[in-house]
């Protein structure tokens, strides 16, 4: 067992059962966070901070929706200042809901903002510092040295927040990763990780906890990984420091994807127990977001047992929480298709809806089913009887194995409990259920959030070589769900990837409108990595992950990236798609969309 191991097995003492992480309470205005309360709801407004009637409209319409906690951004002080009359007249309409203000480097507008609102969200990336995307080598003394300007520049707002008993937020993103924190640990978790303990240290100094913390990526495996850490970090670090969680995965997307990535990255640590406050993104109006988040909330209380310290499962898990590593079977072949190993992790389906398909396979498109589950020779055992794994294990060849349906554990601890008992080299296939659906009326968002908390969580531990969709009965919608898990979780990349953040105050285009322009023009890219940003705030930090970026630079003027390097600059928002493209082709990355599209 690694070190990482053992420390994941010391925060999270049963992987095997659900067990919510034991976290203190803290106040956001008339609201409690973290403790024995529930988790909560939160988003974020998109109007101008200085518009002051669409602000509140679009607040009291959240907050009718549902949501508990509202994120307005202050780009400057100027913004932070109409945040008085905000509140004033939200309040005035006889709305209670606590306000958050979104801060990125600005410490003045963070003072000013202090003044009105309950929360301030400082992102450590960019609160004191400007990313330059230099490389340099920091020596012990010059790293303490930022440490201690860090320090006299955050320190006013720690010590005002304490004084007006207001929250705080510590919000790590992974696209905006100081220079300092890039330089010594690179563009990964433990950066995101260490970024968020030098702040807290500092409000620790001051003796004030009334803070939360977040650790957002776009990409769900990264996301989960640093959530992870964060939590094994803080239980190192002593008992007190058990501090609330905020969860979400950034630059979701919109539509179907956007809502697979939430349910992968939030779903999964939810269901660890880890997690006392949401948000989930998407490229969508804000009180849209409300519903989902909701639901997923909601869908992971109903997905496990009580936890029961008496029946708790032993075992030593399998793989290393911290670095993704996929689970190392050996490859078989089934009806022409090779699993396991290195290959690609494939779709089964059942006979059933293989023959309601049949007849039009060729106008599916990329959303083939593969293997029959009827015809697969996969064995199906009960995790807990370890004399039939036994059985299994000493069987020289690789075996196909899955879970019987009717199993009473929760999916993901069950996949879990055998990847662990079961020999490395039989591949494992993974059910999003094991309560197969008969009920053709039942609400798709439940059987899309189920099941991509599920697959998409066991894949994101590498375990798992084919998947199959039991909970919807709709034959092409259960392959589209399949593909499209595998596709958010970085599983298999069959189609265009799109990192799309959420509209927000620094918004400086329409960015649903934009998003369906760049979807349309380039769905057919396979493989090839675009993100849409509203504004620089992420934007080239996320730049990294993506192949080519589109990022507001100013009102209705966009800039290009490859990569994370700008190349094109203050293009016209008319022409900025067209120009895209050709970027794109200049990279030898464009075909031509085929004249005929998939039905599913």
């Amino acid at each position: 067992m690694t070190d990482s191991t053992h420390t994941a097995l010391q925060y999270c003492p049963d992987l095997f059962a659900y067990q919510r992480r034991v976290s203190r309470e803290i106040t956001v205005g008339n609201l409690r966070f973290g403790g024995n309360n529930p988790v909560r709801i939160q988003s974020m407004i998109t109007s101008d901070t200085r518009d002051t009637e669409n602000c509140v409209k679009e607040i009291l319409g959240l907050a009718d929706a549902g949501c508990e906690l509202v994120r307005v951004t202050a780009q400057t002080s100027k913004y932070a200042k109409n945040l008085e009359n905000i509140v004033r007249e939200v309040r005035a309409a006889g709305c209670n809901v606590p306000f958050v203000a979104d801060i990125h480097f600005k410490p003045d507008a963070a003072l000013e903002a202090a003044k009105w609102v309950e929360k301030i969200r400082v992102n450590p990336g960019n609160y004191a510092d400007k990313k330059k995307f230099e490389i340099r080598e920091y020596s012990d003394d010059q790293y303490d040295d930022e440490l201690e300007r860090i320090r006299e520049e955050f320190t006013p707002l720690v010590k005002l927040c304490k004084e007006k008993n207001r929250a705080m937020r510590i919000g790590t993103n992974h696209g905006s990763l100081s220079d300092r924190i890039m330089n010594r640990y690179g563009d990964t978790p433990l950066g995101m990780v260490e970024s968020a303990l030098e702040f807290a240290r500092i409000a620790r100094e001051n003796d004030y906890h009334n803070f939360i913390f977040s650790m957002k990526a776009s990409n769900p495996k990264v996301m989960i990984e640093a959530y992870r850490l964060l939590v094994a970090r803080l239980y190192t670090q002593g008992p007190d420091w058990n501090y609330p969680i905020h969860l979400g995965v950034t630059e979701a997307g919109d539509g179907e994807d956007g809502r697979i990535k939430s349910a992968i990255g939030i779903g999964s640590l939810l269901a660890d127990g880890v997690g006392d406050t949401i948000r989930v993104s998407l490229t969508e109006d804000a009180v849209r977001e409300i519903p989902v988040a909701m639901a997923l909330v909601d869908n992971v209380a109903d997905s496990h047992l009580p936890h029961d310290p008496e029946n708790q499962q032993q075992g030593t898990i399998s793989y290393d929480p911290f670095s993704y590593s996929r689970r190392g079977s050996k490859q078989i072949s089934i009806n022409g298709h090779k699993l396991g190993g290195a290959n690609t992790v494939r779709v089964f389906t059942s006979q059933q809806k293989y023959d309601a398909l049949s007849h039009k396979l060729d106008k599916l498109g990329d959303f083939q089913p593969e293997i029959i589950i009827e015809n697969s020779g996969v064995v199906e055992v009960d995790p807990e009887d370890n004399a039939s794994i036994a059985q299994i294990n000493a069987q020289p060849e690789p075996q196909l194995v899955t879970i019987r349906d009717g199993h009473p554990m929760a999916v993901i601890h069950a996949y879990r409990l055998l990847a662990c008992k079961l020999d490395a080299h039989h591949p494992i296939l993974l059910k999003d259920t094991f309560h197969p659906s008969t009920d053709a009326n039942r609400d798709f968002q439940d059987t899309l959030l189920t099941a991509s908390r599920n697959i998409g969580s066991l894949l994101c531990d590498g375990i798992g070589d084919g998947i199959i969709i039991q909970g919807e009965q709709a034959p092409g919608q259960s392959l589209r769900l399949s593909y499209n898990i595998l596709q958010a979780a970085g599983t298999r990349i069959f189609k265009t990837d799109y990192v799309a953040c959420p509209s927000c105050g620094r918004t400086l285009f329409n960015l649903q409108e934009t998003t369906q322009k760049i979807r349309e023009a380039t769905g057919h890219l396979k493989g090839v990595r675009i993100a849409v940003m509203g504004c620089i705030v992420n934007g080239p930090g996320e730049m990294a992950d993506a192949d080519f970026g589109y990022v507001g630079g100013a009102p209705n003027k966009i800039n290009l990236y490859v990569n994370k390097t700008p190349v094109k600059f203050n293009i016209p928002e008319g022409e900025a798609v067209e120009r895209l493209i050709d970027l794109i082709k200049e990279h030898d990355k464009w075909i031509e969309a085929p004249t005929v599209t998939a039905e599913v």
